[in-house]
């Protein structure tokens, strides 16, 4: 009998997914847990394995197309069977089980002279090139662009997706636009703009954004416009830090031990400084705010197309060693699209290091719904003042916060960075 091979859920938060590459071709062999292809998710471009034993009969979604959960990607029939005559159907009945949400369209006048609303034909897609926000006008059908996921909430809390401007690309709704949606949607507002589109020639290339980058675009976009941001900055003495690597690693080189980078005592440190200071370590969640026990430590890492958080777990009961071998593994996996969807759970503070860059400082935007991200600058030789009133020559690094200030106050923040330089102007104390 002939097996579908489905979009599976390689993310918490994956609606849908892009094939962005097949790894074999229709009439190879295949066996479990192969790699088949490629996918783009909100979180990272991932590799589908496969659950069946045999070979590959048809691929039915080509590489660049984009797939929801569950929809059939590929017909995998058992070594020597044939294709049942059926199979068309088969295929199209699990099509049709994976629908699109319908696109609401124009139908008879209601009560009151208002257009009422009837759903379109099973698989209408929504538009994808930007196209401005609309609310629906009384006489006039409003066919909204909204995420699958947006359109998914709406319909359990009854809302009206058209009473609502979204805060994504092109303005699209998404997630956190319905979520802060009082009951139906209505809700007063400002008249919306247009998005603001490039003039570019005919030497200029226009790249199609990747299932990956437009998640990142959305959630960012969604960051800086609903939470309200505030930032703060701190001078650190890395010179004491400097050299207590310098010697840990020349110890860790003649045992064939571990080596160490700056990076992994700055996580060693907002580990214990969230730990210190647990205000930090919380999440907005509507009406009320989340202080999480553990901390779960999201580590940006730059990949091909974007950054990737995945996160360490538990982190407050691993040693140096631990964070640091960590840390490796993450980056390993991240760079050849091993990262599971467990690796992206469980995050409550973020860290960028933009330091190895040549970044001094700079402000980050937070990776919601988290409510602080510490970035982090590079280490600089500088002209500093000694305790004895000298001109000397010191190394200096700059960390920088920012914060939800719906769950953080500035004096809390600042505590946690005071913490955080203790810490780094005296690194023995992180192995204690």
């Amino acid at each position: 009998m002939p097996k579908l091979i489905e979009m599976p859920k390689l993310s918490d938060t994956m609606t849908e997914g892009t094939l962005a590459k097949w790894l074999v071709q229709e009439g190879d062999s295949v066996s479990t847990g192969q790699s088949l292809a490629d996918v783009e998710t909100d979180k990272a471009t991932m590799e589908m394995p496969c659950f069946f034993e045999g070979t590959l009969h048809r691929i039915l979604v080509q590489a660049g197309s984009k797939a929801v959960l569950g929809a059939p990607l590929a017909v995998v029939l058992e070594e020597g069977e044939e294709a049942p005559a059926n199979l068309d159907e088969i295929i199209a009945k699990a099509q049709a089980a994976v629908a699109p949400a319908p696109v609401a369209a124009e139908t008879k006048p209601a009560a009151g002279g208002a257009p009422a609303r009837k759903a379109s034909a099973p698989g209408t897609r929504l538009p994808t090139a930007p196209q401005p926000t609309r609310r629906a006008a009384s006489g006039n059908a409003a066919r909204v662009k909204a995420s699958p996921l947006a359109r998914k909430i709406a319909a359990e809390r009854g809302i009206d997706l058209s009473q609502l401007t979204g805060t994504g690309p092109g303005g699209r709704i998404v997630r956190a636009d319905v979520e802060n949606a009082p009951p139906g949607g209505a809700a007063a507002r400002g008249p919306t703009t247009p998005a603001i589109r490039p003039v570019y020639g005919e030497e200029d290339e226009r790249v199609p954004t990747s299932g990956m980058r437009n998640i990142i675009a959305e959630r960012l976009l969604a960051s800086k416009t609903q939470i309200p941001h505030f930032y703060l900055q701190m001078e650190v003495d890395a010179g004491p830090l400097m050299d207590f690597r310098a010697h840990l690693n020349a110890t860790a080189e003649k045992n064939g031990g571990n080596k160490y980078t700056v990076n992994d005592f700055i996580l060693k440190s907002v580990i214990r400084a969230a730990k210190a200071q647990p205000a930090i370590n919380a999440a907005w969640d509507g009406d009320a705010i989340v202080k999480f026990k553990s901390v779960g430590l999201s580590v940006a890492i730059a990949v091909e197309d974007g950054l990737v958080t995945p996160v360490i777990k538990q982190a407050e009961k691993k040693t140096l060693l631990e964070i640091s071998q960590s840390v490796k593994d993450l980056a390993g996996k991240a760079k050849s699209k091993k990262l599971s969807p467990d690796d992206f759970a469980g995050g409550t503070i973020t860290v960028s290091n933009l330091g190895a860059y040549g970044i001094d400082q700079f402000a980050a935007i937070i990776n919601p719904p988290q409510a602080a991200i510490v970035a982090i600058g590079s280490i600089r030789q500088t002209p500093v003042v000694n305790d004895k009133g000298q001109v000397v020559v010191g190394q200096r690094m700059w960390v920088g916060l920012s914060g939800d200030h719906r769950v953080v106050d500035g004096a809390v923040a600042a505590t946690f960075l005071a913490e955080m330089r203790k810490l780094l102007e005296n690194p023995a104390l992180m192995l204690v």
